[in-house]
Order: structure tokens, then sequence, then C-alpha cells
């Protein structure tokens, strides 16, 4: 067979090899060629030469649209935060770090609250009472069910998707209904601690037949801020911006600032309080951060 050079989409990497899509959806086993410098991702876009029915070379990585190291995958566009409806109870603060990090990666978040067969924890009541009408996308879903799970398999058409958020709230699970499968290995959520344990061990996009693909990605516990600067901070909550035109201040942090805009819609309602004291606690780290560097 002639060897020929192809564009082809990195599915995952095992032991040593990479597994490579091509645009027929075959995927081909491929080493690394030796002149190959750049850290292969998950998700990479890459060049690679066809040695064989199912085996090639990886000869190239193209330029990323972005990449993210925690897990390290490559060219997302779109992130899915799952929260549990219940068990375990949805972190909000957890929930708002992980959509900074979406909006700072420039990825398109969804949020899905997931198990909404379960009784809605407060946490979950106070989730859907503001996200979606504050302009985010939102689903909610139901694993067993089969809630919800046609608007997502919608939503990731045509995309590179991540399912991320906190062990237990069942992304392994949603990815099973997803690719009609139950190879990926689930959990239950341990009683006794009311949390899941981490159940997905490396980074692997699955195609789904409907488009596009989507990777399950390790349970979250800590998530370090990036570097970013606190004047530039406000501007990845896209919730605040309509009210920022009624700061007295053009660099208004919306932290201890007279007649500050953002807190008066805090006040009004229209932002929700603890979404507010969730920006307020990552701003400090921020504010901290370049305290440290400077």
């Amino acid at each position: 067979m002639e060897s020929k050079k192809t564009e082809g989409l990195v599915l995952k990497k095992y032991s040593g090899f990479y597994y490579v899509q091509d645009e027929k959806q075959n995927v081909y086993e491929c080493k690394l060629r030796g002149k190959v410098k750049s850290q292969v991702f998950t998700g990479d876009k890459v060049i690679f030469t066809v040695l064989g029915e199912n085996e090639g070379v990886l000869e190239k990585v193209l330029p990323r649209e972005n990449e993210l190291y925690r897990p390290k995958i490559a060219n997302v566009s779109r992130a899915f935060i799952v929260m549990a409806n219940d068990q375990p109870a949805p972190s909000l603060s957890l929930l708002d770090r992980l959509l900074f990090l979406t909006h700072y990666n420039r990825i398109l978040p969804y949020i899905i609250l997931n198990k909404c067969d379960l009784k809605a924890h407060k946490n979950a009541v106070l989730l859907k009472g503001y996200y979606p009408k504050a302009g985010f996308n939102f689903l909610m879903t139901s694993a067993i069910q089969g809630t919800g799970i046609g608007e997502l398999r919608d939503a990731i058409r045509g995309q590179v998707a991540v399912l991320a958020g906190p062990s237990g709230a069942g992304k392994s699970s949603l990815l099973n209904v997803l690719i009609g499968a139950k190879n990926i290995e689930t959990q239950e959520v341990s009683r006794k601690i009311g949390r899941g344990r981490h159940t997905t061990r490396h980074v692997e996009l699955y195609p789904l037949e409907s488009g596009g693909a989507v990777a399950d990605t390790p349970g979250f516990s800590i998530l370090d801020m990036p570097p970013v600067r606190s004047g530039d901070f406000k501007f990845y909550f896209p919730d605040f911006l309509p009210f920022m035109e009624r700061c007295r201040f053009g660099d208004c942090l919306h932290y201890r600032e007279r007649d500050c805009g953002v807190r008066e819609a805090v006040d009004a309602g229209m932002i929700a309080g603890f979404r507010y004291n969730n920006y307020i606690s990552m701003l400090e780290e921020v504010l901290e951060n370049e305290r440290c560097y400077k």
C-alpha cells in the first residue's frame, strides 16, 4: 500500500501510541516521528502518514485554537459542566470557577444539571433559578431516564467537547448513554463521604454517530487560577457586562468601589448574591497573585 499523508484528529494516547481518526472515521495506531518536538494532546489536529490498513506515523501537530492542561486536551470548542441535582450536592463555587476557566480559554460553556430524576438539592434550586435567566446555556439531563440526551447530542454535533465537573456528578454515565456503550467505568457515590471517586484515568475523545466528539475528563477538586490580570478578570463574567456601564469608574473591579453598577445589580437581585461572592473570592486570588509577582 502506497503511503500517503493526511489530516486527522488525535483521539487518545495509550502505551506510547497515538490513535488518530481521519475524515472518513477510520482510526490509525500511530507512532510519533522523531522530528516532532511538540507535545501531542488529545484533540490535536495532526498530519500523519498512512503506512498500512490501521497503522501510521504522526508527522506534524497543526496550530491549536486552545489547549487545556488539566486535563491535557486541545482544540476544545464546547465545555459541558456537569453538576448533579443531588448526590453529590452541586458546588456553586466550583461551577463559577469552571465557567470562568471556559470563558478564559475561549470555550463555549453549557451547564448540565444531571440526575434530574432526583429531588433537587437547595443549591440545585439556586442554580436553576439564576443561570438560565442570566443567559447561560442550560440543560437538564438524566442518564437513567434518558432525559435531555437528544438536546445534549445536538449541542455536541460538529464540536470537540469535554464533560467537566466534580466526581460523582454522572459524567461517565452520560458519556455511556451518548456513545451507546457501557464500557466506561463508573462508580456509585460513596454514601459515607457524599462524593464520587475519580473513575477516569486518561483523556480520550469518543466520536459520536450524530457528529462531533466528546471527552470524559478526570474529576476536578483544585483548580489554580490562570495568569489573568485583575483589570481583565471581570470581563469573563458575561452576566456582569450589562451592568458595568453604570459603574462610576471605568476601571471598577466591582469590589469596594463607590457607585458600582454590578454591586447595585446584586443588591437589586439582578445578579445572584452567591454568584457575586464567588466572583469576589476568585478576584481576591487574582489580586494576591499580582502582589506575589510584583
